[in-house]
């Protein structure tokens, strides 16, 4: 029985707010149940991680392809607090590479492999992210207050993270799933839920049934989609008839038209998480722990900056759905290039983005445009690409002996990379359509001005060069 004993001075909280003195004199907790109920844990945010990251190439949805970025980026951000946690607790080496318990992977794999969009949502929304947050409950509940208090604060940090995820997910799984769908899903929702009585419920403390079910989804084993996949809204995406890099870069076009163009390709960068998630699949056993958590921080940030664009054509009352929005650079990156190459060829480009003629110039014309909206946006973007040479540095330069070896590489990495710009014309998949005239005529509307007529008539193409100007007039 717990003595029992006066409050703290003048009636101040014991324990540092944590919890009374009588919970703290609990003795039914140990190190080892902590780390191994964080071992579970740390499994399924990293399969999170995993599902959301390598599905968003070949989901089809754009909101969706969002969400995951940014789902995808908070698990990971997590499986690094209880990777650090745990290494705190006399566990090196941790183990955390290993399976806890063929049921959470049975459980992961139904989901990584589900078929649609669909059965993905309901999935992660119904089924994965509950489950994690059923363990982080579970610890806040019986961990010892005091002596596991960082632990304890590292699972309501957690759930913190997965309020807001399963905010989105309940909107997602409103707007996706029908009645009728839910109906049709029963038989592999209680696959799911049988998975984790395998296991005694996602952390282990129920009773298990030891028994697996029969591979659902999984009977046709995922393969990640290197294809990129866009939503009917996205229209002639091999369009390559429009130059925005050229037009920012001509001295004849005023900081407001060009503001125009930078909106565009901001949203345009959604193709960037599109072939980063391929990086990160491929080489998930390849590279530590460290290289995933900051790798999908930029591909988050990537997929920020397209919603940056998609903010600015709304600012100026146009519908980005009007334009071509395309994937070709990623398609074709996916297509040609291993994933060290892709690597090499995204560090070559973040590279050329830090001289005052990249980024700053970019925040600069957002500055001089008159346009607060894109100033904001290109001073985040700058710093965000800031970031981005960072990380490069940390985990991409030091397999080169120089830095110039490493930007060289990226360099040859790009040059290898054919365009196909008069393939995919000549084949039919798009005429290279000037969208520009036609957006530029609505936004001068907007701003109650006359076009300008030299910037009216640019038509400049990528039929000959590449982004940051390079001529590829020899590559197809």
């Amino acid at each position: 029985m717990a003595a029992s004993f006066s409050p703290g001075y003048r009636g101040l909280p014991q324990m540092a707010g944590l919890c009374t003195l009588a919970d703290a004199q609990r003795s039914d907790w140990s190190v080892d149940e902590s780390v191994r109920r964080q071992k579970h844990l740390h499994y399924l945010l990293r399969r999170a991680y995993e599902i959301f990251t390598f599905r968003i190439t070949g989901e089809p949805i754009y909101e969706l392809k969002m969400a995951f970025s940014y789902h995808g980026y908070l698990c990971a951000e997590q499986v690094g607090a209880v990777r650090k946690r745990v290494g705190e607790m006399r566990e090196p080496p941790l183990g955390l590479d290993q399976v806890p318990h063929p049921g959470l992977k049975h459980f992961c794999d139904e989901i990584l492999a589900a078929p649609s969009s669909e059965t993905l949502v309901f999935g992660l929304y119904e089924h994965l992210i509950p489950a994690i947050e059923d363990i982080s409950g579970n610890l806040i509940r019986d961990a010892h207050p005091l002596a596991d208090s960082p632990t304890v604060r590292v699972a309501r940090l957690i759930l913190s993270d997965l309020a807001e995820i399963q905010e989105y997910g309940h909107e997602a799984l409103k707007c996706l799933v029908t009645d009728d769908q839910r109906r049709e899903f029963e038989p592999w929702a209680k696959c799911l839920q049988q998975c984790l009585s395998a296991v005694g419920g996602p952390d282990g403390t129920q009773l298990s049934t030891g028994e697996l079910p029969a591979a659902m989804f999984l009977a046709t084993p995922f393969q990640f989609q290197s294809e990129p996949q866009r939503d009917e809204r996205f229209q002639d995406p091999f369009n390559a008839g429009v130059n925005p890099e050229a037009f920012l870069y001509d001295e004849r076009f005023s900081p407001r038209d060009k503001t125009l163009m930078m909106y565009y390709k901001r949203i345009r960068e959604l193709d960037v998480p599109e072939m980063m998630a391929s990086i990160l699949y491929d080489l998930n056993h390849e590279e530590p722990w460290g290289f995933h958590e900051e790798m999908s921080r930029q591909l988050w940030d990537e997929a920020r900056h397209a919603m940056m664009g998609e903010v600015g054509f709304a600012s100026l009352g146009l519908d980005w759905t009007e334009i071509p929005i395309n994937f070709t650079w990623s398609r074709n990156l996916n297509s040609q290039l291993n994933a060290r190459e892709r690597h090499g060829v995204l560090y070559f480009i973040e590279q050329g983005l830090m001289p005052k003629t990249g980024k700053r110039y970019e925040w600069e014309v957002g500055l001089e445009s008159g346009d607060s909206l894109s100033a904001l946006f290109q001073d985040f973007d700058w710093a965000d690409e800031v970031l981005h040479s960072q990380i490069g540095r940390r985990w991409y330069v030091p397999r080169f002996s120089s830095l110039n070896e490493a930007l060289d590489y990226g360099d040859d990495c790009w040059s290898k990379v054919m365009s196909h710009w008069r393939d995919d014309r000549d084949q039919g998949r798009t005429e290279h359509r000037n969208w520009w005239p036609d957006l530029y005529r609505q936004a001068c509307a907007g701003w109650g001005v006359d076009p300008d007529p030299a910037a009216l008539a640019y038509d400049e193409t990528y039929e000959d060069t590449r982004a940051d100007l390079k001529d590829i007039s020899m590559s197809g």
